[in-house]
């Protein structure tokens, strides 16, 4: 390759790594509700959210159109006693994956807007820290259900 190539070259890559970069986003993946019994107004969302991209990425906060308020959560054993918490911000590294799962990190879904019944699919959207939203779609599944 010529010296002329090279640095075309070069020059293509610099400007379009970072174009690259800055589209590229993650994606939510076999994400689902689970109902709780007794009709409580709240449940839980899991899933995972895959970021193949190559910065690192933050999720700030999370909405819903079906529900009143969406927090993420995080439940760890503390002196023997099970405890959840909010947590402020989830950083996800480049090419890394957060899992949403019960007894660990979990989304609450707080004052449904109306009855959901098994099949149902809400939508829902993760905010990056950098503004842009992530949307995704959840199954509503029985509390018995994986």
């Amino acid at each position: 390759m010529s010296k002329t190539a090279h640095a075309l070259f070069v020059l293509l890559a610099a400007l379009c790594g970072p174009v690259a970069a800055r589209d590229c986003a993650p994606q939510v993946r076999d994400a689902w509700i689970r109902l709780v019994p007794g009709g409580m107004p709240m449940h839980a969302g899991f899933g995972r959210i895959e970021n193949r991209c190559p910065d690192p990425v933050s999720v700030v906060s999370a909405s819903s159109p079906a529900y009143g308020s969406v927090e993420l959560h995080e439940t760890r054993v503390v002196d023997g006693v099970s405890r959840m918490r909010a947590v402020p911000e989830l950083r996800i590294a480049a090419d890394g994956t957060a899992t949403l799962q019960p007894g660990g990190l979990h989304l609450m879904l707080m004052q449904p807007h109306a009855a959901l019944k098994a099949g149902d699919k809400v939508t829902l959207a993760f905010t990056l820290a950098d503004g842009r939203k992530l949307p995704a779609e959840f199954e509503v599944r029985n509390p018995a259900a994986p």
